[in-house]
């Protein structure tokens, strides 16, 4: 089967030697992704609700560039650097994937790569279709 590799054009993705997502047949696998706006810098600082509804949307975009949609989302990953922020970013994942259900993960990490960021979310996707 062939691979895919989707990139979201980041100067980072060369360097540390990843993709955004990797589609392989019909399964799709997306990085750990954060609220990084189109200019680089972090959506929401402060927020983890708007980071989580940033995080969700950069991951949707990038199912669309793999020919996935959300639809196609089995299971996700949900870090947070504040367990207690847990329904901020339940909510918005809620807002995505409340009738889609997928498998799901929340856990607490001391902390991601930039101390603005405070949401980072994984995404698996089997497109049926």
């Amino acid at each position: 089967m062939p691979r895919q590799n989707i990139s979201s054009g980041t100067p980072w993705e060369p360097i540390v030697g990843y993709s955004r997502a990797v589609r392989v047949g019909n399964v799709v696998q997306v990085s750990g992704t954060t609220a990084t706006g189109p200019d680089g810098k972090i959506v929401g600082v402060g927020d983890a609700y708007t980071q989580a509804v940033q995080t969700l949307r950069n991951i949707e975009a990038a199912l669309k560039k793999a020919g996935a949609s959300l639809k196609d989302v089995v299971r996700t990953r949900m870090y947070v650097t504040n367990i207690a922020e847990w329904e901020k970013v339940g909510k918005a994942h809620g807002e995505f994937f409340g009738t889609i259900r997928p498998a799901t993960t929340m856990v607490e990490v001391s902390k991601l790569i930039s101390p603005e960021m405070l949401v980072e979310i994984e995404a698996e996707a089997v497109i049926t279709e």
